[in-house]
């Protein structure tokens, strides 16, 4: 049975965008880019930081030439609002067999920054993780097998363990299409990965039809860990939304909360989309519009959640929602 998904879909009704949205985009990067986005963004040492994902091209002919042309830029920022980019690109993965590295997610874990990415190599996509204590010098401690990627890591140990969550692509077991869902590992060191389980199937969100997988990296609460996915559908009859000939595709965030003590027990999930795309900038003028995904969340003192996704693959833009009503669209989801 084919799930009817609607046409429209809304975000949660006490989500606030942002005013200055895009909190970041090309015209503020100091070096050749099209497209900023998709960045993981945290709080280290002091300051808020996000290493964004950077494909160069040209916005004006909507080109990115050469192919796969991408690095990773990082920002700063005092209050999580103006960002202010850094003069050159801080990492980048290439050579004979690896073409690029994208899609960054930070965890601070011990007082260490790390970086979860992917890796598009000849031989199919890896997952990476990556290390760093001045966000200047990225140590590579393991890249997955192919094909794994949407990686993030918890920022604490569990049971003695590193636990990260990820989307395998399980082409084969799913019909030979698209068919992707979110499962959970753990790790000794950060290096050695197993114990794997399926954590949320495509057809446990009503939103989705194609695929689901981890979006930012989970926060702690009193009620449990607090993490966004995303979540995609399928619509056959959508024509060209954005550079491409034809985009079929819609993302979405969706939020659940997962135990404290072990996260492979999901104790809910919103039954509804937490950010559906409805701005100008989230559905128009981008390189692949009706596309968020969230990269990074920051739970504040005073209660508010920071949300910072990838739009329309083009630009980063700002969220935020309160903790309270976060963990009240997770454990009350008919509401």
């Amino acid at each position: 049975m084919t799930l009817h998904i609607p046409a429209i879909l809304q975000s949660a009704p006490f989500i606030r965008r942002y005013p200055g949205n895009p909190v970041l985009d090309a015209a503020k990067v100091p070096y050749p880019t099209a497209l900023v986005f998709n960045a993981g963004v945290t709080k280290f040492n002091g300051k808020y930081v996000m290493i964004f994902r950077n494909d160069y091209g040209s916005l004006a002919d909507q080109t990115l030439e050469p192919h796969h042309t991408t690095d990773l830029g990082i920002a700063y920022s005092d209050d999580g609002l103006s960002w202010t980019a850094g003069p050159k690109p801080v990492f980048k993965m290439h050579d004979e067999e690896i073409i690029r590295a994208y899609d960054p997610r930070l965890t601070v874990l011990g007082g260490r920054c790390y970086m979860c990415f992917a890796v598009d190599t000849r031989h199919g996509i890896r997952g990476g993780i990556a290390v760093t204590d001045d966000l200047e010098h990225f140590e590579v401690l393991s890249l997955s097998t192919p094909d794994l990627r949407n990686m993030v890591l918890f920022p604490e140990l569990i049971g003695g363990k590193y636990v990260r969550l990820e989307r395998p692509f399980t082409v084969y077991s799913r019909g030979g299409r698209d068919r992707f869902d979110a499962w959970i590992s753990e790790s000794p060191d950060l290096v050695h990965w197993g114990n794997s389980s399926l954590l949320l199937a495509v057809e446990q969100v009503p939103f989705a039809n194609d695929k689901v997988g981890p979006a930012a990296p989970p926060v702690r609460t009193d009620k449990g860990w607090l993490t966004t996915f995303h979540a995609v559908d399928v619509d056959p009859a959508r024509g060209k939304h954005g550079w491409e000939d034809t985009w079929k595709k819609r993302y979405t965030a969706g939020i659940m909360l997962l135990d404290l003590e072990d996260p492979r027990k999901v104790l809910g999930m919103s039954k509804q989309p937490l950010l559906a795309p409805e701005t100008d900038y989230e559905i128009g003028g981008g390189f692949r519009n009706h596309v968020i995904f969230p990269g990074g969340m920051i739970l504040e003192d005073d209660g508010e959640v920071k949300i910072y996704y990838g739009s329309a693959d083009t630009v980063e833009c700002l969220a935020t929602a309160h903790v309270d009503d976060l963990l009240r669209l997770c454990l009350e989801p008919g509401e």
